[in-house]
């Protein structure tokens, strides 16, 4: 008897390797080495297209606002739009598919995905009222960054970045598994 292998899920990247070196890329702080990342994030989606998991389509919206912003190309009133459409996408997108069967407020579902409440209030003032200032549209930036690396990205890692794996077979397995997170994953 042969034993079949279990289905594989096709992704857009080459392996674990690249995988963490575009996570590692993307919040290095380093804008040389993020537009890298960002440039391989761009390949992927072309690949992946729709199926790209939004939680790392989210990420490089918003890190590349971070290298707009340190290049200083762009004046105040354009990085607040930059960081702004990026941060109400985030919210949008990841509360969309909650918002299927009934329409909940967003503050609960922000609540619900431990997301700061004032980060809704942030895209409620960038969708609705006067724009914020460029200050609050960079802390939002930070604060959802790190929201995505500590309930996305590190989930991925296993936690842990810098620990060495016993067998990366299973763990580019599991990073394969969850490459199909999107939205739905993070309800």
């Amino acid at each position: 008897r042969r034993r079949l292998n279990p289905l594989r899920t096709v992704v857009a990247w080459r392996g674990r390797a690249e995988w963490d070196q575009v996570m590692v890329g993307l919040y290095c702080g380093d804008s040389r080495l993020q537009q890298d990342a960002l440039d391989r994030v761009s390949a992927w989606k072309s690949r992946y297209g729709p199926k790209m998991p939004l939680a790392v389509d989210c990420t490089a919206e918003l890190i590349r606002c971070k290298v707009l912003d340190s290049s200083g190309r762009l004046k105040s009133h354009e990085l607040i739009l930059s960081y702004g459409l990026a941060l109400v996408r985030f919210v949008n997108l990841i509360t969309e598919r909650k918002q299927k069967m009934a329409s909940i407020p967003l503050r609960q579902l922000a609540r619900e995905v431990d997301i700061p409440i004032w980060v809704v209030d942030l895209r409620h003032e960038l969708t609705h009222g006067k724009l914020p200032r460029l200050a609050l549209c960079r802390k939002g930036c930070d604060v959802v960054l790190d929201w995505l690396r500590k309930t996305y990205w590190n989930r991925q890692l296993g936690n842990n970045l810098c620990e060495e794996s016993e067998n990366e077979e299973e763990e580019q397995e599991e990073v394969e598994a969850n490459a199909e997170l999107d939205s739905d994953g993070w309800e």
